[in-house]
């Protein structure tokens, strides 16, 4: 089989990568490269061609399907530098107030010790 061959996958997978291709074209990603993703993330939620045996292999994961809400995108860019970088530093002081009292734990239990 060459590489790049499909007819290992079923009407389904082809199905899911047509349209997962459509949304990145939609989005602006290049025909090719919007075929290469949609095929790459076909492959992460079925492991690969499911066609050949009884059984059809594994079922699917929604992983790569669920990532695209955490990446973030209009709504963060959409909002002001300034609240942004506000929200950023609120962030920052946050992380290290935890690590602060984090370390205070962990001296507290190694003297304990």
């Amino acid at each position: 089989m060459p590489r790049g061959d499909k007819s290992s996958y079923t009407d389904k997978q082809k199905r899911k990568a047509e349209h997962i291709e459509e949304g990145y074209e939609r989005r602006g990603v290049k025909a090719r490269e919007a075929e290469r993703r949609a095929w790459a993330t076909v492959n992460k939620e079925s492991g690969g061609g499911n066609k050949s045996g009884s059984g059809r292999g594994k079922r699917d994961t929604t992983v790569a399907a669920k990532k695209g809400g955490r990446i973030g995108g209009r709504a963060a860019a959409s909002r002001p530098a300034a609240a942004r970088s506000a929200a950023a530093k609120k962030a920052a002081a946050t992380r290290k107030r935890n690590a602060a009292a984090r370390s205070r734990v962990a001296t507290k239990r190694s003297k304990k010790h």
